[in-house]
């Protein structure tokens, strides 16, 4: 029997498109997993099956080794956290988070408001309107209101995914923290590869309604099953040992075996190998430098400022080995 929650063999269907392909996966007790995929790839079908919100048409999700088959979704026990937040609009913040305390007492459904708000930050919130929050803070909300009733599972389906970038990393590192703090068992659905490394335990990549790789990030980042899994996270050309090499690599490839050069692989190295500059693009954090690379394939370097020669010097200090 595996603890926790439990997915074998789980396929979905909107008419002849098969949405969800005979996925199997585990998320253990207290462990997060964040369900990582372009549009489309069916991550959000999977975590609405696990709600019981669709039907599966083979397969089956588990608790605890028992089958959910035929429980309806309010019986779960699950937690649900949406991109929009779905919050009551003229109900209180405090009584948003209390909604599905409605069987406590007065007393104790105060007390766990309170500590729901503490926990996510928004202390003393509890008497203000919900159209007096902001995008993170509704969000904030969201998340008090689905862990009060302290569900087995807290399913969020790409909750940051409407915020602007700089809130969105604050936000995940905050949830982040609260899952951990509450010891939440947690099935995290994202597009964005550094939200799910930042949030997860584990990252499941999903393509064409397949699970394609499940490991942690560090793993994941390093060592990833495929070259359409690397390409995926950010794996920008793929190069022999050879071709490493020159560019200062010291790594060692088995046979059969080829190395992506990834988000970070290459740095500005003044005693590096000279490259030249095809284009510049300033970003949030910095600015992307794309190099050609030796062998013709085109990769980019970040940089604090701009670059005014023509060629930049750079080194490839790592990658993900990948099957050739």
């Amino acid at each position: 029997m595996v603890a926790g929650l439990e997915v074998r063999g789980a396929v979905a269907r909107y008419g002849k498109v098969t949405a969800v392909d005979d996925v199997s996966l585990a998320v253990p007790p207290g462990q997060i997993v964040a369900l990582l995929g372009h549009s489309g790839s069916g991550k959000s079908t999977l975590l609405r099956a696990i709600a019981g919100l669709e039907p599966l048409v083979a397969g089956s999700v588990l608790w605890d080794g028992a089958s959910l088959d035929g429980v309806k979704t309010h019986k779960r026990n699950f937690g649900m956290v949406f991109q929009d937040a779905q919050l009551f609009p003229t109900m209180s913040v405090g009584k948003n988070v209390g909604y599905g305390l409605s069987k406590w007492s007065r007393a104790e459904r105060d007390a766990r408001v309170g500590e729901m708000l503490e926990l996510v930050g928004l202390a003393g919130y509890g008497d203000r309107k919900i159209t007096e929050l902001s995008g993170g803070q509704a969000q904030r909300v969201a998340l008090a209101r689905s862990l009060a009733p302290t569900p087995r599972a807290l399913l969020l389906d790409e909750p940051l995914s409407a915020l602007d970038t700089g809130l969105r990393r604050r936000l995940a590192d905050d949830l982040a923290r609260i899952l951990r703090e509450t010891n939440t068992t947690a099935v995290y659905v994202t597009h964005d590869r550094d939200e799910a490394y930042a949030i997860a335990d584990e990252v499941a990549v999903m393509a064409d309604g397949r699970l394609l790789d499940k490991s942690d990030p560090v793993l994941l980042r390093s060592r990833p099953a495929s070259r359409d899994v690397a390409t995926f996270l950010g794996a920008q050309a793929f190069l022999t040992q050879a071709q490493a090499r020159a560019l200062g690599w010291d790594g060692e490839l088995a046979v059969g075996e080829v190395l992506g050069v990834m988000p970070g692989s290459l740095v500005l190295d003044g005693d590096g190998v000279k490259l030249e500059i095809l284009d510049q693009t300033v970003t949030v954090d910095d600015i992307q430098i794309s190099v050609r690379l030796p062998e013709g394939s085109t990769a980019a370097v970040s940089s604090r400022g701009r670059v005014e020669s023509p060629t930049v010097r750079v080194r490839l200090v790592d990658g993900a080995v990948v099957p050739a």
